[in-house]
């Protein structure tokens, strides 16, 4: 590696943990300003004044913003995102018990959209114009088009409603059988694959054609070779850093996809525990999960600007 390619790779992680400390302060500020006082929506309206007010004291709510603010970071990089307001228990237990369900949730999906969408995607671009590359670009803008929550209400309505082939509630716990984890998984991993596919197919599609405009595909096209080889070898290579980014922006997508997606179908994940946090005014497990959400974008787009300066040759070289 460069000394080139090193630093612009320091830059892009330098700039996503300052990204990161950003958005911490975001978060922390977006929560402030939520109505409602947190220590009356914990001990309920029927509190005593001064009861609410020794919770405030207990919670540093009396202390000024930007020091609560220091405390709350202190303790989260620390890795002790606190405890819960609501049920006194500690927040990293309670995302530890959900997360590895999203991430699962995440990781099907991944597993199924990303071949498909890639291979669409290059075959569209080796026959671009071609009935194959119109039909595929009309379906995948009118999925693009429809959003996720409608598919999934849709999904629900006829594959679970009326057809009764599938559950329309999805739990990742107790599954014991292959046929169990299809059935649990079919309708979240189809509704989320549905739009992941066509954004990432449309952005792999427009990188590979860039790729065979260039002068050295058309060299080889000129010598004979044929067009299969044609993308696979001469174009396919260098237009890696391209899909690199499509497919890291796309799976971004997950972050916001799988909050609606696991509400729908009550499905037991980290968005689900977010949801319900925001509900009841759980300041450190929402501050937590938006944080963690946050930092897996962040992630997925500085793995994809590193692929895109790992694969330029000018760089390399």
């Amino acid at each position: 590696m460069s000394l080139t390619v090193l630093r612009l790779v320091l830059i892009r992680m330098a700039t996503a943990i300052l990204t990161l400390a950003f958005v911490s302060a975001a978060v922390f500020a977006g929560t402030e300003i939520l109505p409602g006082d947190v220590a009356e929506a914990v001990l309920g309206q029927n509190a005593t004044p001064e009861a609410i007010e020794g919770l405030r004291q207990a919670l540093h709510l009396d202390a000024p913003a930007y020091v609560r603010y220091f405390l709350w970071l202190g303790a989260l990089l620390s890795g002790d995102p606190g405890r819960s307001l609501v049920n006194n228990l500690p927040v990293a237990g309670l995302i530890a018990s959900r997360l590895p369900n999203s991430l699962m949730l995440a990781g099907v999906t991944a597993v199924v959209s990303v071949p498909v969408a890639l291979t669409l995607g290059i075959l569209s671009a080796i026959w671009r114009g071609s009935l194959f590359d119109r039909v595929a670009s009309f379906l995948t803008m009118s999925v693009v088009a429809v959003p996720e929550f409608l598919i999934a209400t849709l999904c629900v309505i006829v594959f679970a409603v009326h057809l009764h082939w599938f559950p329309a509630l999805s739990y990742a716990n107790g599954i014991v059988s292959l046929d169990q984890f299809f059935r649990v998984f079919a309708l979240p991993v189809f509704t989320l694959s549905c739009v992941l596919i066509a954004q990432m197919m449309r952005m792999t599609r427009s990188a590979v054609i860039d790729t065979l405009r260039s002068s050295y595909v058309e060299m080889a096209v000129l010598k004979g070779a044929r067009p299969m080889r044609v993308a696979l070898i001469h174009a396919l290579p260098n237009a890696i850093g391209p899909i690199a980014n499509a497919v890291a922006l796309s799976l971004s997508f997950l972050l916001g996809g799988v909050v609606i997606v696991e509400i729908i179908f009550n499905y037991p994940g980290l968005a689900r525990v977010l949801v319900d946090a925001v509900s009841v005014r759980d300041m450190p497990l929402v501050q937590a999960c938006v944080m963690i959400f946050c930092a897996a974008y962040l992630f997925l787009v500085m793995l994809a600007d590193i692929a895109g300066v790992l694969s330029n040759p000018r760089l390399r070289h």
